[in-house]
């Protein structure tokens, strides 16, 4: 069974890259992390970049982008740092409610259980 991503040639996702395979330790993204382009595409971005400001001309979290990538999350991550180090999108975490009513939090639980 092939996994969107993983079975890529290694050498395609070196390229996309530009042979790096992690950000820096300020990087903002995790997988809730909601992505919003600030500017259109311009001509002679990458492919990928271009792909990325189409999908987030509304919120999309990062585990968004990169299924619809199909690439890895951490790939998506690099290319997503570059993007926001050029002021091309903005990156915020999602408002947490306040859940603070146990019987809510069990009825969760119960729930999360029967799945």
């Amino acid at each position: 069974m092939n996994r969107p991503g993983r079975d890529d040639a290694p050498d395609r996702l070196y390229t996309i890259t530009q042979g790096r395979t992690r950000t820096g330790p300020d990087n903002p993204f995790d997988l809730v992390t909601l992505v919003v382009a600030e500017s259109e595409p311009a001509a002679g971005m990458q492919s990928e970049h271009v792909a990325i400001l189409e999908l987030t001309r509304f919120p999309a979290s990062v585990a968004e982008i990169a299924a619809e990538l199909r690439l890895p999350v951490g790939i998506t991550k690099v290319l997503l740092c570059d993007l926001l180090a050029a002021g091309r999108v903005s990156a915020r975490h999602p408002r947490r409610p306040a859940i603070t009513d146990p019987d809510i939090l069990e009825q969760v639980l119960v729930g999360l259980r029967n799945l």
